[in-house]
């Protein structure tokens, strides 16, 4: 099972992308779009011109995992227009944006909470 913990690194390319593309398709635009080692570790979204369909690709240490999600009905409702400094969005905005919603109006709590003694 792969998890999105608040430690995990997101990014996410703000154009569509040809879903032609696989895994070493994927791989090239990571190195050459995004800037990032598609081996990293981190998560990679993409998402097709018709926004109906999101691709993430992941390197677990041992292999490549590529995911994806098509809609059965309606689009994307919330894909980033721009992004911080370092191309990335939150484990939260991901879980969100996986559950196709918009995580611009959710509030969300806190990552870490103290324990009490």
């Amino acid at each position: 099972m792969i998890t999105v913990s608040p430690q995990s690194k997101i990014y996410i390319a703000i154009e569509p992308i040809d879903f032609r593309n696989g895994i070493n398709g994927l791989g090239k635009i990571c190195k050459k779009k995004l800037k990032q080692n598609p081996m990293g570790g981190a998560f990679f979204a993409f998402r097709n011109r018709l926004k109906t369909t999101i691709k993430i690709l992941i390197y677990d240490g041992e292999s490549f995992w590529l995911f994806t999600r098509r809609l059965s009905r309606g689009k994307i409702k919330w894909w980033p227009k721009t992004l911080k400094s370092s191309g990335m969005i939150t484990h939260k905005e991901f879980q969100v944006l996986l559950m196709n919603g918009d995580p611009g109006p959710v509030e969300f709590g806190n990552d870490w909470k103290k324990l009490i003694s």
